[in-house]
């Protein structure tokens, strides 16, 4: 273990977090906020510069690391930029909490969306700013964003967006890491710019525009109203969000091949197909069930594929109380919940491809058992489904259903029914912020104890990061000397 690499990384993401915490600072001072605001982030910034600074002043020897070292950094990097992150809403006594401002900020880096706030519209607009900021960062990835704008990229980063990106695979669209890393984060940045501008046109203020632009991209999905989108009563702002989560959600390796010419391989994607026909198909069921709610076709397909989108890419905007729809809408959106958005995207989940590689792999071993004397082969996007990849689909299910029925054991403290504790572990795990009974949309996080809290907020990291660098992390065989 290369531990003095691992903490003069670390160092450097901090002074990256330290340059972020501008931006909020500036909003600060555009608004003139008072100056317990502006302090909360100088104080925040200071304290990462000093740590920052001191760890990434540590001379290296050996500068090369590995799988194990890329996912032991990804892990302690996103627990202490999510603590650090959540000082300046400490500092600024607009939470009550280090549990508290640690859960707001792990959701944000996580794009959860799950919020202890009772009142958004009460928070100061460089808070509201910082929020939603961290949707924008975390969405494609703090490391791939650092990785992005660091000179001198070492190979060995590979690593790092290995653990990072989220879904079952990661491959390099270049040669060199850090061009990967910067074509993503282009693609990224400039596709946020034109939801911030339809936005905008769209009739929303320029502010509110650009963090609901950045939950989206991000598919975070922070409110900064108390209603969420249902507050601005906009059916065109409530269309551009909805289309652009479902764009968001797809896999960004795609995008890249539609800037090269590439169009037909966009199209032949088989998750993309999967992740379009299951959308459909749950908004087609759930207008079914909902239909006598609303007054017109338009409208129920209006809050209904507003609904399904939000929860798929596990965005967490929402239009409608959907804790208000029949049961049979509640299950299909438990299992969108589960389902999340394709592998490479910003949204969350257990990701399209694990599902579709599951179903096939599942239908091909009937077939199997039907016919034994048959040779049948499991295919997903042209490839064979081998054994490796079956077994650590497996092993990634059994650890997954592991760690959530721990977490549901913990929150069962707090919640009053089983469908508060199943969804708020749904809902954080899988990254999507509302969740059903106690935390539905209409409702927030801020009754759940500390403990709870605390566990939801390493679901939320561990979620993000496909569990397996948070589980490395807590591993004790990992620190032991080889």
């Amino acid at each position: 273990m290369n531990k003095k690499m691992i903490i003069k990384t670390i160092g450097r993401i901090l002074l990256v977090e330290a340059f972020l915490l501008c931006f909020p600072l500036i909003i600060s001072l555009i608004y003139r906020e008072s100056l317990k605001n502006v302090f909360a982030f100088l104080i925040t910034i200071i304290i990462l510069l000093v740590i920052g600074g001191l760890f990434s002043s540590i001379k290296v020897k050996k500068r090369n690391f590995y799988a194990k070292e890329g996912l032991v950094i990804v892990a302690l990097i996103w627990i202490l930029l999510s603590f650090f992150g959540g000082l300046p809403l400490y500092f600024s006594r607009e939470y009550k909490s280090l549990v508290d401002t640690f859960f707001e900020i792990s959701s944000g880096f996580t794009t959860t969306g799950a919020s202890v706030a009772t009142n958004v519209e009460g928070l100061s607009h460089s808070i509201l700013f910082w929020r939603s900021f961290t949707h924008l960062i975390g969405g494609m990835g703090v490391l791939v964003f650092a990785l992005a704008i660091m000179p001198q990229i070492n190979e060995d980063s590979i690593y790092l967006m290995k653990a990072e990106v989220p879904g079952p695979v990661f491959g390099k669209l270049v040669s060199k890491m850090g061009d990967t890393a910067r074509i993503l984060y282009a693609i990224y940045l400039v596709m946020t710019v034109v939801l911030i501008f339809l936005l905008w046109i769209a009739g929303m203020p320029f502010f509110d525009s650009m963090l609901h632009a950045f939950g989206t991209a991000g598919t975070g999905g922070f409110g900064i109203k108390n209603t969420s989108v249902a507050f601005y009563n906009n059916p065109l702002v409530e269309h551009i969000i909805a289309w652009g989560m479902l764009i968001f959600g797809v896999n960004f390796n795609l995008y890249y091949f539609i800037l090269i010419g590439k169009i037909k391989d966009f199209f032949k994607n088989e998750e993309l197909k999967w992740y379009i026909g299951i959308m459909f198909f749950a908004v087609f069921l759930i207008m079914a069930n909902v239909y006598f709610m609303y007054p017109n076709i338009s409208e129920n397909f209006r809050n209904v594929f507003f609904t399904v989108s939000s929860v798929m890419t596990t965005t967490g905007y929402s239009t409608a109380d959907f804790n208000n729809w029949p049961l049979f809408s509640h299950i299909i959106l438990l299992i969108l919940m589960f389902i999340g958005g394709c592998a490479g995207s910003t949204a969350g989940g257990i990701k399209v491809a694990r599902v579709a590689t599951s179903l096939k792999s599942s239908l091909s071993e009937i077939k199997r058992v039907r016919n034994p004397k048959q040779v049948v082969t499991a295919r997903f996007d042209g490839k064979v489904l081998d054994n490796q990849i079956l077994k650590s689909l497996s092993n990634y299910y059994f650890i997954y259903i592991f760690l959530f029925i721990f977490l549901m054991l913990i929150v069962s403290f707090d919640t009053p029914d089983f469908i508060s504790a199943f969804s708020s572990v749904a809902a954080t795990f899988n990254n999507i912020g509302p969740g059903l009974g106690m935390v539905g949309p209409s409702s927030s996080y801020a009754e759940l104890s500390n403990i709870s809290k605390v566990a939801l907020s390493f679901g939320m990291i561990a979620g993000r990061l496909e569990i397996l660098p948070i589980m490395i992390l807590f591993s004790i065989g990992t620190w032991k000397k080889a």
